[in-house]
């Protein structure tokens, strides 16, 4: 035993051990994730059952969808105003069950607790449906008829196909009405900004002449009337489409007999999930999560995609490397090559190492402090004077929250790159030079590239720290909801003063800040999913970089 301990066996299969063990963990937690988040995109069973007081003869009808369930003491369900049989005992356990029965404008809440003990047999009806709204979240019912201009078009045998082709005539003109309202309005109104900026920059400059003023404005207000004018013809068409929008409605009745008119244009999607086959609902289950990752968010975040807060994301992640990349490499590079190795060096590496264990929240009040502040501040002094009191630059922003996680991020990097450079063996940097290289071609030529990989190694961990941080964000550009992308069809197509959604905020909004939790939860989860994922795949592409990297001077050192 002895010499079994000594030849270190033991601490392998401690270590090995160890690592499974995390894996396991990792894995484990990653697939919690999954099934919660991914579960909730497929079609649920539309149940209806009475609940009341068999004994009095009182009920009232319900219908939605079984969210889960859970067992409660006999005394807690009676302090929630349960009919419990007088013969059970306190220990017992009672049954109740979450239901998702929606019709928020109706009931007034989407989800309800309902015992077992209160409940009859639950019935699917094949015919019950769940329509997905732009407001007031889900709607359970069963739909009667289909009316165009308060006419009825369709009704019984052939209703559901008339209103699938009907809502997606509706989604069509939604969206090139999106499409006038955000690009076509947003050129206009963004070119008319500029035209007033320019008007008052001319009417505040003492240096130019009367005449010379007055044909500018002349010309100035000239193309303001064009602009109006043009304005005014896409009013007429986003008028023309909100009244095509309001033509066709359905007419469902909930239970309880209660007949509900809804209009077609505020239908995202309609759905009878008790008639569907299987293959039917893997491509329901498809839909529905491209749907999620392609969408925008609705109701306050508790409902719709996460497309905005995916490309917030990868976009400030690729700013933020662009900007890390050269200023970490070139101080490590300067800390490691040139610098004279003395005191005062081992005190800014210590600083640096230090650096890297501040917490987030002090970079975001810094960068709130000096980026938008000071930096964004004395911008728009310098270049946006016309436009202020209105801030351009000197408010949170996309380019100061990748400045922020550049900041934030760079010890990593500047240690990595060191720690890189000085494996490097100092015999070839003795052969480079010995063959007439200068220090700076040995450099740049021989040490920099055989360093790459390393380099590489600190960008993996950056990427992976910068994707998953919150709280700085928050104070430098991160915000719950943006209405628009910084990226679209007017110069500079980037725009770096906007604000983004991201998708660690947008699990923390989602999270704790939802007005509706149930509705809430399961998004939390198909959330981080995603964010998992997307930081997955951004680690994959650095390594498989790091790796042709490697190989490439592995094969041309050999």
């Amino acid at each position: 035993m002895k010499s079994w301990w000594k030849s270190g066996a033991p601490w392998i299969w401690l270590n090995g051990g160890a690592v499974a063990i995390s894996v396991i963990m990792v894995l484990g937690l990653i697939g919690l994730i999954a099934v919660r988040g991914l579960s909730h995109f497929y079609p649920t069973e539309i149940v209806e059952f009475q609940v009341g007081d068999p004994e009095l003869g009182v009920g009232q009808m319900v219908l939605g969808e079984h969210v889960r369930s859970q067992s409660i003491p006999v005394t807690v369900a009676r302090d929630a105003g349960i009919a419990v049989p007088p013969e059970l005992d306190n220990d017992e356990l009672v049954v109740r069950h979450l239901i998702k029965q929606g019709n928020r404008d109706v009931t007034g809440q989407d989800f309800a607790w309902y015992a077992e003990l209160q409940m009859t047999e639950w019935q699917a009806p094949v015919d019950a449906m769940r329509i997905e709204r732009r407001e007031w979240g889900d709607f359970f019912g069963y739909p009667l008829q289909v009316l165009e201009n308060g006419e009825v078009v369709a009704e019984g045998e052939g209703l559901w196909e008339t209103l699938q082709e009907r809502i997606a005539r509706s989604n069509n003109l939604y969206r090139e009405l999106r499409q006038i309202e955000r690009n076509d309005v947003g050129v206009i109104s963004a070119e008319m900004e500029e035209l007033r900026i320019r008007e008052r920059a001319l009417q505040r400059n003492p240096d130019i002449a009367a005449d010379e003023l007055a044909l500018e404005l002349e010309n100035l207000a000239a193309r303001q009337a064009e602009l109006q004018a043009e304005f005014q013809e896409l009013q007429v068409d986003i008028n023309a489409l909100r009244e095509a929008l309001n033509r066709d409605a359905l007419v469902a009745s909930v239970v309880g007999g209660q007949e509900v008119q809804i209009r077609l244009g505020d239908i995202v999607h309609a759905v009878q999930p008790n008639s569907l086959s299987l293959t039917q609902k893997v491509v329901e289950y498809a839909q529905e999560f491209w749907k999620f990752v392609s969408g925008e968010p609705r109701e306050a975040n508790t409902a719709g995609g996460i497309f905005p807060a995916i490309f917030g994301t990868v976009t400030m992640v690729l700013l933020m490397s662009l900007i890390v990349s050269p200023f970490g490499v070139l101080a490590a590079i300067y800390l490691r090559e040139y610098a004279h190795q003395g005191p005062l060096l081992r005190l800014i590496r210590i600083s640096v190492y230090n650096l890297a264990g501040v917490p987030s929240i002090v970079y975001g009040v810094f960068g709130l402090g000096f980026f938008i502040y000071t930096l964004g501040g004395s911008i728009d002094q310098l270049f946006y004077s016309d436009r202020l009191p209105n801030p351009t630059f000197g408010s949170p922003a996309l380019i100061w929250v990748s400045l922020t996680l550049a900041l934030l991020t760079l010890p990593v990097v500047i240690v990595s790159t060191e720690e890189g450079l000085s494996r490097i063996p100092s015999n070839i940097r003795q052969g480079s030079l010995a063959l007439g290289a200068t220090k700076s071609e040995t450099l740049w030529k021989v040490v920099v590239p055989i360093a790459t990989p390393a380099m590489m190694t600190g960008m993996i961990l950056a990427i992976a720290r910068a994707a998953g941080e919150v709280a700085p964000l928050m104070l430098v550009g991160v915000v719950k909801l943006a209405p628009t992308l910084p990226v679209d069809g007017t110069f500079p197509f980037l725009h770096l003063d906007r604000q983004i959604m991201h998708l660690g905020f947008h699990i923390y909004d989602v999270g704790f800040q939802s007005p509706n939790v149930e509705a809430a939860r399961p998004l939390v989860y198909a959330t981080a999913l995603v964010l998992v994922l997307l930081i997955i795949m951004l680690n994959l592409a650095a390594i498989s970089i790091r790796n042709r990297l490697r190989e490439r001077y592995r094969a041309a050192s050999d």
